[in-house]
C-alpha cells in the first residue's frame, strides 16, 4: 500500500522548512551537525528531492544551514543566524523556548537597546502614543486578573508585546520603529517564558507602570531606569539575572554613566 506524504501541495517546502527549523531551534540538531542528504529526506518525507532542496535553501537563506558541495548540509553557528529575518524571528518565538542561549541573547540585546529607546519615547511621545501605552497596560492588567490570562480574546503576552511596540513607536524614529516590528517575535519569546505566577506578574505590572508614567511625565532619565527594571524582572523570571547584574545599554555606552 502506498504511503501518502504528510507534506503536499504548494506549501510542502514551507512546512518542511519549518519542521527542520524547529529541530534546529529546539536543539535536536546542534551547530556543525550534519543533516541527512536530500535523497534520505525525500524518501523519509515522501516528497520530491526538488521540494527538499527548496526547503533546505530557505534555511540557508536565513543563515541556519550551510551547504557545501561534497560536504553536505550542516547547521551553522548561532552567530551566523539571521535572527532579524522575519521568517526566522517567527520560528524563534515558536520553537526556541528551550534554547537558553537564544533567550540570553534576546534579553541582552533588549537590555542594550530598550532603555535608550524608552528615554527617546519620554522626549517625543504624543497623546496618541500615551493612549497606546495605557491601552496596552490596561489590557495586561485585565488579562492578568483573568483565570486564563486572556482578555477580549488576547493573551497577557499579546498586550505586553503591544506595550513594548508602543514604546518604540513613541520614539518617533523611523529606524527604531521598524526594528520593533522585526523584534516583535523575539520580545514575545522572552515575555512568554517569563514566570506567570501572581506575585511575579504584580511586580512586572508595577514596573511597566513606572515606565508609562515616566514617559507621560517626559522624564527621560527616569524612563530609562524604569525600562532597565522591567528587563531585570524578565531576566529574573528567566533565571538569567546573573548576566544582567552589570548591564551595558546604549545610554551607558554614550555617557559612561549607569542608567
Amino acid at each position: 500500500m502506498n504511503q501518502v506524504s504528510c507534506f503536499s501541495g504548494q506549501s510542502a517546502r514551507f512546512d518542511i522548512a519549518e519542521q527542520l527549523a524547529k529541530s534546529i531551534l529546539s536543539g535536536r540538531y546542534q551547530p556543525d551537525d550534519a543533516l541527512p542528504g536530500e535523497r534520505e529526506f525525500s524518501q523519509s518525507l515522501r516528497v520530491s528531492r526538488g521540494t527538499v532542496r527548496s526547503a533546505l535553501q530557505m534555511l540557508v537563506d536565513v543563515g541556519l544551514l550551510t551547504r557545501i558541495a561534497g560536504q553536505g548540509t550542516r547547521v551553522r553557528e548561532l552567530t551566523s543566524w539571521h535572527l532579524l529575518d522575519p521568517r526566522l524571528s517567527a520560528w524563534v518565538a515558536r520553537y526556541a523556548r528551550s534554547n537558553l542561549r537564544i533567550q540570553r541573547e534576546v534579553v541582552s540585546f533588549r537590555m542594550a537597546v530598550e532603555p535608550f529607546v524608552t528615554g527617546l519615547a519620554a522626549q517625543h511621545a504624543n497623546a496618541f502614543d500615551l493612549l497606546a501605552l495605557e491601552s496596552a497596560w490596561l489590557g495586561m492588567k485585565s488579562a492578568m486578573e483573568a483565570p486564563d490570562r486572556h482578555y477580549q480574546g488576547r493573551s497577557y503576552t499579546d498586550y505586553d508585546v503591544d506595550f513594548h511596540e508602543a514604546i518604540f513607536a513613541a520614539s518617533h524614529n523611523l529606524i527604531w520603529t521598524q526594528i520593533s516590528h522585526v523584534l516583535k517575535s523575539a520580545i514575545a519569546l522572552s515575555v512568554e517564558q517569563s514566570s506567570h505566577n501572581v506575585a511575579a506578574l504584580d511586580d512586572s505590572m508595577a514596573r511597566h507602570y513606572c515606565v508609562m508614567e515616566a514617559i507621560r511625565l517626559r522624564q527621560p532619565e527616569a524612563a530609562t531606569r524604569a525600562a532597565v527594571r522591567v528587563l531585570e524582572r524578565t531576566a529574573i523570571d528567566l533565571g538569567i539575572e546573573e548576566e544582567m547584574l552589570r548591564p551595558t545599554t546604549l545610554v551607558t555606552e554614550a555617557t559612561g554613566e549607569q542608567p
